[in-house]
């Protein structure tokens, strides 16, 4: 006689998440996206990390000041990439041109793709994670993004044309047509 086999509950798909429910979600002390309306929490980073996103921040900001270029945000900003489910994602840094810029500011989360997202990378993050990140930016219309990788101190760069390009520490990260006159020796903040 054949044992019965043995009873597995069924599965209940996980309820999918709005940006609105997200917006007034409160989770202390963590990190949270919102990932084709799937809930993803992350532990904050540590101290390498927020000093090089401060540095990059206070740069990018003051360049933009000088030239008026358009909008800087930092310290994990949401922004909507995409509706239904949705798609919020918080770079470390983002930047938006003046005339996307969007007024006023939405109190909510950015309705758009920064023109420029920087994303400092952490020990703990996951290639795959990272190139989904990735993905998602330049699906919803983002044209330059820094990858900045303080282990290997070097920055990967993808553009909205589908080309990629690597600095070295001792080479200059751009803004190129995006944040045009920019320019930072990467060793200055690694």
């Amino acid at each position: 006689m054949a044992a019965e086999p043995a009873y597995v509950p069924p599965m209940t798909p996980q309820a999918l998440v709005s940006a609105e429910e997200l917006l007034h979600l409160n989770l202390p002390n963590k990190r949270t996206e919102l990932v084709r309306g799937v809930l993803v929490v992350r532990e904050p980073p540590g101290g390498r990390h927020g000093r090089i996103t401060a540095e990059l921040a206070l740069a990018i900001g003051m360049h933009n000041k000088a030239h008026g270029l358009g909008t800087v945000y930092a310290g994990d900003t949401g922004f909507t990439l995409a509706r239904d489910p949705d798609t919020v994602r918080g770079p470390d840094v983002a930047f938006v041109s003046k005339g996307r810029t969007p007024d006023p500011d939405p109190v909510g989360y950015v309705e758009l793709g920064p023109d420029l997202v920087v994303e400092v990378l952490s020990p703990r993050n996951r290639p795959r994670e990272v190139l989904a990140k990735v993905a998602d930016w330049l699906g919803a219309g983002t044209r330059l993004i820094w990858l900045i990788d303080p282990i290997r101190r070097v920055a990967k760069v993808y553009r909205a044309d589908a080309s990629e390009s690597l600095v070295t520490e001792d080479q200059t990260l751009e803004g190129e047509d995006v944040l045009p006159g920019f320019a930072l020796d990467l060793k200055t903040i690694l």
